[in-house]
């Protein structure tokens, strides 16, 4: 038997990029806690989806619910600065503040069948062979939208003084990841982490990373890399409200956080009840 999720009754959480995927799994974490959890996205039931995929912003909300929070959601293209703003100030008007952010916000699968971007250039062709355009383009759906939710939700939350910021990448640290371009958009959202805690923690906010492993998300499951052995979207979910939730979480300021560490800190399990070992590259 799991452990019982921590008590997040009391806390705003704001996911983006929640429509699917990681960000999803996050939120329905958070709603197991209890929280209340405003989820962004691009993908709406009533507008654009991306890839045209069936995956809503809206669905995660209601999951929110189901889960036990209190789900909200909110459409938000989180490469545009002026959008970013605009949805963060709504969230305070709204709730008063904001005592959870976490960026699961990552276009850089779209177009990519697992194999070949959408390009038509296979993944880990050497960078000399191929335009620096995919590169400019994983960063602008990676690093940069988490560079602009961090800014928009800095302000009151160092009013506040408190607060947790979590940025959802991959862990480089143990190998790299296989494509140059991949790699690199994974290690500069790494950094960001590292560098915003600095800003942050004197104003009493964490920032940190968050290293799911590898993933049963939609996409992959229906690439057919679900993966017996998989993590589900929940595992990560279930890490990030043990952050939330642990009253020591400025000790782990700056660093990446892998989520089969801090199952074995924390003690929750992934959906299934079992507790997946941190994923190492080649291991």
């Amino acid at each position: 038997m799991r452990a019982a999720p921590p008590d997040l009754s009391r806390k705003v959480c704001l996911v983006a990029g929640a429509s699917r995927g990681v960000g999803r799994g996050l939120a329905r974490a958070l709603g197991e806690a209890g929280a209340t959890v405003i989820v962004t996205a691009r993908s709406s039931e009533t507008g654009p989806r991306t890839e045209m995929r069936p995956e809503a912003v809206e669905d995660t909300a209601r999951l929110v619910d189901l889960a036990g929070g209190r789900g909200h959601h909110y459409l938000c293209d989180h490469r545009s600065e002026r959008a970013t703003d605009e949805m963060v100030h709504w969230v305070l008007r709204r709730f008063g503040r904001i005592d959870v952010v976490a960026c699961a916000v990552w276009g850089g699968n779209e177009g990519f069948d697992g194999e070949r971007y959408a390009d038509g250039t296979a993944w880990g062709t050497p960078f000399w062979r191929r335009s620096a355009e995919p590169y400019l383009g994983l960063m602008q759906a990676g690093p940069v939208p988490a560079l602009l939710l961090a800014r928009a939700v800095a302000p009151a939350m160092a009013a506040a003084g408190s607060g947790l910021l979590a940025l959802v990448s991959f862990g480089t640290d143990d190998a790299y990841l296989g494509d140059i371009f991949f790699d690199a958009a994974k290690a500069a959202t790494n950094r960001l982490a590292f560098a915003l805690a600095q800003d942050l923690g004197p104003r009493g906010v964490t920032a940190l990373g968050l290293s799911p492993g590898i993933v049963a998300t939609e996409r992959g499951d229906d690439l057919g890399r679900g993966g017996e052995g998989a993590e589900t979207p929940l595992y990560a979910g279930r890490a990030l409200a043990a952050l939330a939730a642990d009253p020591d979480i400025a000790a782990r300021a700056g660093q990446v956080w892998h989520v089969g560490d801090l199952a074995g800190d924390y003690g929750f399990t992934d959906a299934d009840g079992m507790r997946p070992a941190r994923h190492r590259i080649g291991g």
